[in-house]
């Protein structure tokens, strides 16, 4: 017994030696670098994460250099999950948010800066000649990628702007045409026949374009980067600006040079973001309400689902029609026959005006009965949701105005529901 106690004393022994061996040899190895005063942990001007260690054992910091780096593995993080590589994008985005736990913000930070500078830059292209020199935008950070790609797409669209000056392009679209090569052409699917498109001067395509609505168009647009940059031209979309805003789509005081002038003399920019009551269709609101029934026998309850349409069909001189039909008139059949010339209950025609998204319709009136004591007004908000441009008007006020002394009293809206836009091709101008 003694034997074995004297045994496990000797093993005791012998590995608290080892042990001690062992730490003396760590702390040996880590005395340079504690005597160094700037790896205190508790140093006020060096953070853990913004240093680096020499081979001398000092540390240097450089937050700058670090949060590139951050931001360079973010882009490329970004750049695989657009190509739909998640596994590396997914390793990467880890990668930057160790390096940089702030790294999401920096990144959009910077992509709001680019934005606005290539914003500036389309404002400035009009009025630049092919050999400016262009200053260069610090968009992400000294040196990166995307500050070197805005300079260059500045550069790009001064050139543009050079060669094409009847096309004025802005927005997030000027990035994209002044990737262009400049000699574009139409090119057909088969290179054995031959492409009569390409045979045609690109100022004849534009007087055709100029017959079309502008959903063709955009179709057309879609064919290659030529028929793109050909359905830009300026003469193409002033006329469909020149016909929609005028009174009542804006105030008689505005002046439309000015309103083109806020959108970079850019028509298309005008017509696809500037707010407009569309005039090639009608706005349909589909509304229900539950009535309750009588029933003979007490223990069954007896609801009917009542459903009622409105309709608000607008023209361009002011004038709008609206209507309120049971479900007994089906839409199919109520667009067919909705004109100023028609006459049936919950028939009214009054006057509208746009300011800003809001529709005012005044002066509602049964034509059948011009001698009513009240007409009815209201107000709408236009929208665009969630497919297409000015499609939804939602209700805002909805009221009765006494003739005689001009009251005008709020009605209930609980049941009403916002109006969406429908396209009717019997109802096609020249601006769709």
């Amino acid at each position: 017994m003694v034997a074995v106690e004297e045994q496990e004393t000797e093993e005791l022994r012998s590995f608290r030696e080892s042990w001690k061996r062992e730490v003396q040899e760590k702390q040996r190895l880590q005395q340079p670098s504690q005597q160094d005063p700037a790896l205190d942990p508790t140093h006020p001007t060096t953070p853990p994460k913004q240093a680096r260690v020499s081979e001398t054992g000092t540390r240097h910091p450089r937050p700058l250099q670090f949060r590139d780096d951050a931001l360079e593995v973010y882009i490329r993080a970004v750049g695989h999950e657009q190509a739909g590589e998640l596994d590396e994008a997914l390793r990467l985005y880890r990668q930057a948010f160790r390096m940089n736990p702030d790294i999401d913000r920096v990144y959009y930070l910077g992509e709001q800066k680019a934005a606005r500078a290539l914003e500036a830059s389309a404002l400035a292209a009009r009025s630049v000649g092919p050999e400016i020199e262009i200053k260069t935008v610090d968009a992400l950070g000294p040196g990166g990628d995307v500050t070197r790609g805005v300079a260059h797409t500045h550069t790009k669209l001064a050139s543009y702007a050079a060669h094409h000056p009847d096309r004025h392009i802005s927005g997030v679209l000027a990035h994209i045409v002044a990737d262009f090569p400049e000699a574009l052409s139409f090119e057909p699917e088969d290179e054995r026949t031959p492409s009569f498109l390409q045979l045609l001067p690109d100022e004849l395509v534009v007087h055709i374009l100029r017959y079309l609505g502008t959903s063709a168009i955009e179709r057309f647009a879609r064919v290659s980067k030529k028929a793109r940059v050909i359905s830009l031209d300026t003469a193409i979309w002033r006329s469909f600006v020149e016909a929609v805003y005028k009174p009542p789509q804006i105030s008689p005081n505005e002046i439309l040079d000015d309103i083109v002038d806020d959108y970079s003399s850019d028509y298309r920019r005008v017509y696809i973001e500037r707010p407009r009551v569309r005039l090639d269709g009608v706005y349909i609101a589909v509304c229900h309400y539950i009535r309750h029934g009588l029933s003979e026998n007490a223990w069954v309850n007896i609801s009917h689902l009542i459903t009622y349409h409105r309709y608000l069909r607008f023209y361009p001189n002011g004038q709008v029609i609206s209507l309120l039909a049971n479900e007994e008139h089906e839409p199919q059949h109520v667009i067919t026959i909705l004109r100023p010339t028609l006459r049936m209950k919950g028939f009214f025609i009054g006057t509208w005006k746009l300011t800003g998204v809001k529709v005012h319709i005044s002066n509602l009136v049964d034509p059948s009965n011009p001698d009513a004591r009240y007409s009815f007004q209201m107000t709408l908000t236009l929208r665009s949701r969630p497919l297409g441009r000015w499609n939804k008007l939602d209700f805002d006020e909805y009221e009765s105005v006494n003739v005689e002394d001009g009251e005008a009293t709020r009605l209930g809206l609980k049941n009403e529901r916002p109006f969406w836009f429908s396209k009717v091709r019997s109802y096609s101008s020249r601006v769709e």
